[in-house]
């Protein structure tokens, strides 16, 4: 009645649709919806409870089974049936008198960067925050951080490195201490200007990063060369006021580790800042099986106040780079300005050497790009917080005694081998359902078993990696050997596919370059162009501005010269690639 009778009205919207997936009951908090024209009599307003909307069909239960988060304030339709005259249109009914599914996976060709955020919604790693620009991990997410974490922390320890952590709060002074860092930094640094309902003193930052405040604390502890070197992690989340985000690649928050040690000489600190960027090679390949280009960056790509910044660069579905992790050598920078020096063996005092190296969350969002499909998520099995799932099949009310106990027979098995493995026996959702959920979470391996499986003493085993019916294994034994053996095997098949897959097509995007023409070609063909290159900072902003690719690294693994500059036709020591990036 009200559709039919005004012709302009404003619909605000300030709370979550949230949708309970096995009863498809829908508890909505929704704000007044206000309708205002003038031959209302009055121009009163008028006002619909929950259940009146629900039933008008006004709001129509969604068929999402994640919690939604509506962003917007409000929401203005454009075209208002006119007072009287028109009947609002009936939406045109799908074949099969289905609905429309508004959640369908975006396809990676049709809107790459559509399909990314689907899949963060789909296979429940995160929602957006209420504030611009931060995002909620969700525990499978975080379950994925959690296992970036617990192989590298591992490997920290045994590189001699301690965790400990330092203030999220840290004085502007202290930043503004190193030239080049408070002018890199500037534009992202969020400050703290009152406390206490007081104005302070002094501004504090909200940690970016934290190499003042470990210099402020180094100068402190360090006094000897007996105190070095001095190896530290931590743990931390940091801010960037970033203007463009995407949730996992650039966030205003974000966790992440970062590594800081300082020592005794020049040598000693280059050492450690290779060694930690060959840490975070090891990972990226033989556990997110995400080959990278080691490399070193230019001046203008490095991190503010380092000598030099080392980098693994990912290419990502769509051909974009992505910075994966960086290991600075910081050199004397930060403790000549923060006055952090020690007694040689000969009693002089000198300024120690230092190094600074990073990972952060950002890992996650890599591996969904690189990895991902048109069905969703695929996690590499030595990162996949569960390498298998188990799916009762061919069962109604309840799951036969049988079957519960061959289910228990192989989560045994699995946890002997140190499989991570889930059961889902839920009897709400249909097998097939299930299917498409793990298979949107990535799970690298599924088991089907039902009754006739348990009588046949076998199983049914899915690979994550092999759509549709290729990828199934009918008959599979359920002997705890033979499933072990078998289990296994799949297992390093899929994690060894998935990074020989992305070396693949990496490698196949990467075109050679001999002159700007041919860089600017490549760059507008979606690839990334290598080629030898001496040019001056001016020639690289040039490049960046013109085509919007800048220099990701000159790779360590630098082909046979000699090369000639792609920019200024001079002789070049080195190449380098140059690609869009995250």
């Amino acid at each position: 009645h009200v559709l039919r009778r005004c012709p302009a009205f404003a619909v605000r919207v300030s709370s979550c649709l949230t949708v309970n997936s096995y009863t498809m009951v829908m508890r909505a908090a929704v704000s007044t919806f206000t309708f205002t024209q003038s031959s209302c009599v009055g121009a009163k307003r008028l006002s619909f409870s929950q259940s009146s909307l629900l039933k008008s069909r006004i709001i129509r239960p969604s068929t999402s089974t994640t919690v939604r988060h509506l962003r917007t304030n409000a929401i203005t339709l454009n075209k208002a049936v006119e007072a009287g005259t028109q009947k609002p249109k009936q939406k045109q009914q799908q074949k099969g008198g289905g609905k429309k599914d508004e959640n369908k996976l975006t396809p990676q060709g049709e809107d790459f960067s559509k399909w990314y955020l689907d899949v963060i919604r789909d296979a429940e790693l995160a929602d957006y925050g209420p504030v611009r620009g931060t995002m909620v991990i969700k525990p499978y997410g975080y379950a994925i951080w959690e296992g970036i974490q617990s192989w590298l922390d591992k490997r920290f320890k045994e590189t001699d490195h301690q965790n400990c952590y330092f203030p999220m709060l840290i004085p502007y002074s202290f930043i503004a201490k190193e030239a080049e860092h408070v002018e890199g930094f500037a534009p992202e640094l969020a400050l703290v200007t009152k406390g206490g309902g007081k104005d302070l003193e002094e501004p504090l930052v909200v940690r970016p990063t934290s190499e003042t405040v470990v210099n402020h604390m180094f100068s402190q502890w360090v006094q000897s060369y007996r105190d070095l070197p001095l190896l530290i992690n931590q743990w931390a989340n940091v801010c960037r006021w970033e203007m463009r985000t995407k949730p996992f690649v650039r966030t205003l928050e974000f966790l992440w580790q970062e590594g800081h040690t300082a020592h005794a000489t020049a040598e000693e600190a280059q050492e450690e800042t290779m060694k930690m960027i060959d840490v975070y090679r090891e990972f990226a390949e033989e556990v997110a099986a995400m080959p990278v280009v080691v490399g070193r960056k230019s001046k203008l790509e490095s991190f503010a106040g380092a000598v030099a910044t080392y980098t693994i660069e990912a290419m990502m579905k769509d051909c974009k780079a992505l910075q994966a992790g960086t290991s600075h050598n910081l050199g004397q920078n930060f403790a000549k300005a923060f006055g952090t020096q020690f007694s040689d063996e000969s009693q002089t005092l000198q300024y120690v050497h230092q190094t600074s190296w990073g990972v952060s969350t950002r890992m996650v969002g890599g591996i969904i790009m690189t990895h991902g499909d048109d069905s969703g998520l695929r996690l590499p099995p030595a990162l996949a917080p569960y390498q298998v799932v188990v799916v009762p099949v061919g069962v109604k009310k309840e799951v036969p005694a049988e079957v519960n106990a061959a289910i228990d027979g192989i989560v045994a098995t699995c946890k002997a081998a140190g499989i991570r493995v889930k059961v889902d026996d839920s009897l709400q959702r249909t097998p097939g359902f299930k299917f498409n959920y793990w298979e949107m979470k990535g799970v690298p391996v599924r088991i089907e078993i039902g009754p006739r499986d348990v009588a046949n003493d076998c199983c049914v085993i899915g690979r994550r990696d092999v759509p549709g019916k290729e990828g199934k294994a009918m008959g599979q034994p359920l002997e705890a050997a033979a499933l072990t053996a078998n289990l296994q095997g799949i297992l390093a098949e899929i994690q060894a596919k998935y990074l020989e897959e992305a070396r693949a097509f990496r490698d196949s995007n990467i075109v050679d370059v001999t002159s700007y023409e041919e860089l600017k070609a490549a760059i507008a063909d979606n690839k990334w162009a290598r080629g030898g290159w001496a040019g001056s900072d001016a020639d690289e902003e040039k490049v960046k501005e013109e085509t919007m690719a800048t220099i990701r690294c000159f790779p360590l693994d630098q082909p046979a010269g000699p090369h000639t500059c792609l920019m200024t036709g001079a002789p070049a020591d080195e190449v380098c690639i140059f690609a869009k990036s995250y």
